[in-house]
């Protein structure tokens, strides 16, 4: 098993930062690849960002490239997103998750541990 908590959503204005956190435990963070996904109300969860193991190769959703980017501290079990220029279309639930097999997907069925998830609302 491999528990995961996220942190770090809330609410901010429209151009603004956050910074989430992912913190893993149960088993040894660097041999997985992790992602990040979304939520929206009434809408299906959809891939933001990834991270792979080993040669930390990312890649992100379109509708998130040059404004967020993901990294890893393997040293402390932690992968983090950091979020700029804020949209009120990036509002959602925000997970973290783990891909133990490694493909390396934008798929969700392909991440088998997930986060509770944090909430990030941005108003406009």
């Amino acid at each position: 098993q491999m528990q995961l908590v996220e942190s770090g959503g809330g609410l901010v204005q429209t151009g603004g930062s956050l910074r989430l956190s992912c913190a893993a435990s149960g088993r040894t963070f660097t041999y997985y690849t992790m992602g990040w996904f979304r939520q929206a109300p009434g809408k299906e969860r959809e891939f933001v960002a990834g991270i792979r193991r080993g040669d930390n190769s990312i890649r992100y959703a379109d509708s998130v490239k040059g404004r967020f980017t993901i990294s890893r501290d393997n040293a402390k079990n932690t992968v983090y997103l950091r979020m700029n220029s804020l949209k009120p279309e990036d509002t959602a639930v925000y997970y973290c998750a783990v891909d133990s097999l490694d493909v390396g997907g934008t798929d969700p069925r392909l991440y088998d541990y997930w986060g509770q998830g944090t909430q990030v609302s941005v108003s406009s």
